[in-house]
């Protein structure tokens, strides 16, 4: 419990019939950069309106500080919160904008124009004060949605997906910018995304949601070496994902081949899920390998090459700085570190499989075309 500001027990959240959130429980700590991070109706969104006040649990407790705040409303709570749209008030300038909170605050005016300008010169936009919102870019009104909600000294800043509306490069930019202001401010940020590299990037602490539950929480490093379940390790980036048996201790069985693993605890011949991921993998001339498949299909990512391989039917993806074409009979080497075992869950045996890569990539293709 301590250093623990925030404390979510047995959480409970139904609409309309509709389960939305089912039982969780999470404590967020002081000074702490917390994602909630999963894919779109899993539930995040909600729980940050419940740490916001904006929504109620049907059941459950909410405590800041070791109180419950159940009944306490929104503009009471030591927090505030940035959405996706900014809410800035058009007929206001810059300053006015910052300072708005204050007002509301009745802080004596001199006290006001010294934090408007710190908040400014926090998000880089000294000089600025005089500005009409609508003259501003895209980049500089979230910077000015972020100084606002700073300005009122809240000891969490709740933010829903505040980037979402960037292009990819501000995005990128506005990523380092907010983890620097989280960190020279010292306070507890909980924000909100579906972009897996936007939480690895910016984040002390993961939570991954789906279906309204909490599926793991951890650190970006555990999350991704340590998935708890397929879901994770296909949602935190790629993952090839195969049925297999753990013999015995560090020592698995997959795709007809015994393999040497670092993981223990199983039981013997337990069935579990083998996760591979695709930077890991070496590829060899086919007599020098563990394995050996053909490859289908390869697509140039810049810094490296997806190389589809076929594996026995089974499509594995390998990223490799060297280029394979298709057709090329290929051997692939794992080490011991490569392997990661986790326990059969309800989502073995829906990821992992690259057979539907190409379809995949036309689907991405056309929603990015759709955007532009």
């Amino acid at each position: 419990m301590e250093n623990v500001l925030l404390r979510l027990e047995n959480i409970s959240v139904s609409f309309d019939d509709d389960l939305i959130l089912d039982n969780i429980s999470l404590e967020i700590k002081d000074k702490e950069f917390v994602t909630l991070l999963g894919p779109s109706g899993c539930g995040k969104t909600t729980t940050l309106r419940i740490i916001g006040g904006f929504v109620t649990p049907d059941i459950g407790n909410v405590y800041f500080n070791g109180v419950r705040m159940n009944d306490v409303p929104p503009y009471k709570r030591p927090v505030n919160t940035i959405f996706q749209k900014y809410a800035l008030f058009p007929h206001l300038n810059v300053f006015e904008n910052v300072a708005f909170g204050l007002r509301i605050k009745k802080l004596p005016e001199k006290e006001i124009k010294q934090r408007v300008n710190e908040m400014l010169a926090l998000v880089n936009l000294s000089g600025f004060s005089t500005r009409n919102i609508t003259s501003l870019s895209g980049g500089q009104q979230q910077r000015v949605a972020i100084a606002r909600a700073l300005a009122v000294k809240p000891k969490i800043l709740l933010l829903d997906e505040p980037l979402g509306a960037l292009d990819l490069k501000l995005r990128k930019d506005m990523q380092v910018e907010l983890k620097t202001i989280q960190q020279q401010l010292d306070i507890t940020f909980i924000y909100v995304t579906h972009d897996q590299e936007e939480a690895l990037s910016m984040s002390d602490t993961i939570v991954v949601m789906d279906n309204g539950c909490i599926q793991q929480v951890g650190t970006p490093i555990d999350i991704y070496n340590e998935p708890k379940n397929a879901f994770i390790a296909d949602f935190i980036g790629e993952s090839n994902i195969v049925d297999a048996v753990m013999k015995e201790d560090f020592l698995v069985s997959f795709t007809g081949h015994n393999f040497k693993c670092l993981d223990k605890g199983f039981g013997e011949n337990e069935p579990v899920d083998a996760v591979i991921r695709p930077e890991d993998i070496k590829l060899v001339p086919p007599n020098e390998g563990m394995l050996s498949g053909i490859v289908t299909q390869v697509t140039f990512r810049g810094v490296h090459y997806d190389t589809i391989v076929d594996l026995r039917g089974f499509k594995w993806l390998i990223q490799t700085t060297d280029y394979y074409p298709a057709g090329t009979n290929i051997g692939l080497v794992l080490d011991p570190d490569d392997i990661h075992i986790m326990k059969k869950s309800e989502y073995s045996g829906k990821f992992g499989d690259y057979s539907s890569y190409s379809d995949e990539i036309e689907e991405l293709s056309e929603n990015i075309e759709e955007e532009l």
